[in-house]
């Protein structure tokens, strides 16, 4: 027993030492990164062109038919945002099938059935493997393409597109599309109500009739299946499916710009800027330096551990993240580094952004960088394994990318091989410090002078068109006079003197329902209240009065602070404008802008805290026309009549990060002073 005791305190000792001499600073060195031993998935081609491959998987018992068209880029031009229509024009009903019989059979066998412009998407249990293929060939072969869905989804598309107009992510990202493409490329045109107006159930169906060949298409079976039945059921479904000739497209390839230069988006009611890096290039997965990019960028700006992250948001704090991307594309792509940052430091994020960039380039990498790059991306692409439909999709991309037919079963051992001077080289062709677009959305009021150290610097609206330069033709015109002109406009000084009290009842309707909006004003009292109402019933009533403010929504009241009283106080009045003076709000002209193509003054209000509200009048008419708030959004003004000697907005447009889409209000009655009790602002 001592004897025991003895060799278990030996080996405790000995264990301990072992442990003291392992240093865990360090990473341990790798061993030899593994030849990956992939099953081929089991493939064959129909007759009429179609190839098809099938991945076995019988752990559960489901089954997954993947179809993928495989064409050019096309350029829409005029009918842009066509090929956002044909997947739910194809699932919106065959001539077997109404939509709502399609969706019924459908969900009786608890399947899945889907469609986009490039694919049609079944999954169901084994044993509905026939039902839930018979409806995915209907859905290919007899779609009837319906006007009234069409109808419907282009109004939808047409509000998603107003509600983009608003979005920083979005304006950057169409605003970034046409710079680095060019709106005459596929991946640089943008969508305008215009262009999805214009397209037409005909439109659809030659879209269809023209590129739905099975000659251009793949076909991904994952599941309980195997070859042999595969076979039985594809040939079944698939064989009468006709080949056509598809056409091809080339597009010339975008040019680096020659210098730095910097696209402006001016969009007043934003807290933040949304920043982001580009510039054009050439890279595709059969490219013999493709892992290189993705090892390059994993080290740039590729995740928590970046040099872009550690910098931006650990060091600086300006922002939660920073990231980069070097893109792949047969076609065309991208390199793309960016972040939302404060307003003030703009400036400062730009240049560790350039910082950072020119470091990779000179400086190079390190080898603890690389091994760490490294470790990631081989633990990445272990888990994708996991998934047996990525069988299949390597399959597809070999035959579609002409790639080696080892390409993923050497991958670890090629992206082992990477030396730093690989990474180095790769640095040095593909990363262009001195040819980037840098791109900001942001309150161009606060960033005027600071961005033209990086370069050129340019304006843009948020369609990524060029912005007129207007300039101001009378040097003597202010803020000031500028509200003047707009008092005039509405009625003027002794007709809105007169105004006290006001009651205006609003309209509108949201996601099929209509709400009621009643806004009282008691200027003189310095009382407002706002009621939300849908199917008879108050959802919310804003009140402000004695000094003080509070929502009630929902039983529930919430009061409001000083600094939220105080920007409230800018709405409470019907006409705020004759309230600046009295309020010590302070005034500045930034301009004339394009409003939705009528020019209009930029007008800056600021309450005493601070807090600002942009107004645009127009330089004609001297009427507002949108008002512009960093927390409430923004108000579109139209459709002006006159009411009592003044002229006031019968619809408006309100666009607010509370609310999912653009609200468009009606004015359904308005009176000028109205007896109103102290229970009406309660």
């Amino acid at each position: 027993m001592k004897k025991t005791y003895i060799y278990i305190l030996i080996c405790m000792v000995f264990s301990s030492i072992s442990y003291a001499q392992v240093d865990r600073s360090k990473y341990p060195e790798p061993g030899p990164a593994p030849k990956i031993e992939l099953e081929d998935p089991a493939t064959f081609t129909l007759d009429n062109g179609l190839k098809v491959f099938v991945v076995e998987n019988h752990k559960l018992p489901r089954v997954a038919f993947s179809l993928v068209i495989n064409r050019d880029p096309l350029l829409e031009k005029d009918k842009a945002g066509m090929t956002g229509f044909v997947g739910d024009m194809l699932t919106a009903g065959t001539s077997n099938r109404s939509k709502d019989e399609l969706d019924e059979e459908v969900d009786f066998i608890g399947a899945s059935l889907s469609a986009g412009s490039t694919s049609i998407y079944a999954s169901s249990l084994k044993k509905h493997q026939g039902k839930i293929l018979d409806l995915m060939s209907d859905v290919l072969y007899n779609p009837i393409f319906p006007q009234e869905e069409l109808d419907k989804l282009k109004k939808q598309a047409i509000t998603a597109l107003a509600t983009s107009k608003d979005d920083p992510n979005s304006i950057s990202g169409r605003l970034t599309a046409a710079l680095v493409f060019g709106k005459d490329h596929p991946y640089g045109e943008t969508q305008t109500e215009e262009s999805l107006g214009n397209v037409t159930v005909e439109d659809i169906k030659a879209y269809y009739q023209t590129y739905f060949k099975p000659n251009v298409a793949y076909l991904a079976i994952v599941g309980d299946i195997d070859e042999k039945e595969a076979k039985k059921v594809v040939e079944e479904h698939f064989s009468e499916w006709e080949k056509g000739e598809v056409p091809e497209f080339d597009y010339e390839q975008p040019e680096l710009p020659e210098n730095n230069k910097v696209a402006l988006v001016d969009r007043s009611a934003s807290v933040q800027s949304v920043i982001d890096i580009t510039y054009p290039l050439e890279m595709s997965l059969n490219n013999d330096e493709y892992l290189d990019t993705r090892v390059l960028n994993y080290i740039l700006g590729g995740g928590s551990t970046s040099r872009l992250f550690m910098n931006l948001r650990e060091d600086k704090g300006y922002t939660y993240g920073a990231y980069s991307s070097i893109g792949s594309d047969k076609l065309v792509t991208s390199f793309s580094a960016g972040a939302s940052v404060r307003t003030a430091v703009t400036d400062s994020a730009i240049h560790e952004f350039i910082y950072e960039i020119h470091r990779i380039v000179e400086e190079g990498v390190k080898k603890e960088e690389l091994d760490a790059a490294k470790a990631s991306l081989t633990g990445s692409f272990g888990r994708a394994l996991e998934s047996p439909s990525t069988l299949a999709n390597f399959a597809i991309n070999i035959d579609r990318y002409d790639l080696p037919k080892d390409f993923y079963t050497t991958y670890l051992q090629r992206l082992s091989a990477l030396t730093v001077e690989d990474i180095n080289t790769a640095a040095n062709k593909y990363i262009k410090p001195e040819n980037m677009y840098i791109t900001i959305v942001g309150n161009g009021s606060d960033l005027k002078g600071k961005l033209e150290q990086f370069g050129e610097v340019s304006l843009f609206d948020n369609q990524g068109n060029p912005a007129k330069e207007i300039e101001m033709t009378d040097a003597n015109i202010t803020a000031e006079k500028v509200i003047d002109k707009y008092i005039d406009a509405i009625g003027g000084k002794d007709a809105l003197s007169v105004l006290e009290t006001a009651k205006i009842v609003m309209k509108a309707e949201v996601q099929g329902q209509e709400i009621e909006m009643t806004v009282l004003y008691d200027d003189p009292g310095m009382r407002f209240n706002q009621k939300v109402a849908m199917m008879g019933n108050t959802v919310s009533s804003t009140t402000l009065a004695d000094g003080k403010g509070a929502v009630v929504a929902m039983g529930n009241t919430q009061e409001l602070s000083d600094e939220q009283y105080e920007e409230a106080k800018m709405s409470m009045f019907l006409i705020p404008e004759l309230h600046y003076v009295d309020l010590m709000y302070s005034l500045s002209l930034d301009g004339i802008k394009d409003v939705e193509g009528e020019n209009a003054y930029k007008v800056v209000v600021s309450n005493p805290t601070g807090a600002k509200t942009v107004n645009y009048y127009s330089v004609d008419s001297g009427l507002k026309i949108k008002s512009e708030n960093e927390k409430s959004g923004e108000m579109m003004f139209l459709d002006y009549e006159e009411k009592n000697g003044v002229m006031y907005p019968m619809k408006n447009i309100v666009k607010s990060p509370m609310i999912p889409v653009p609200l468009n209000t009606t004015v359904e009655s308005l009176e000028f002073n109205p007896a109103l009790t102290d229970e009406d602002f309660k």
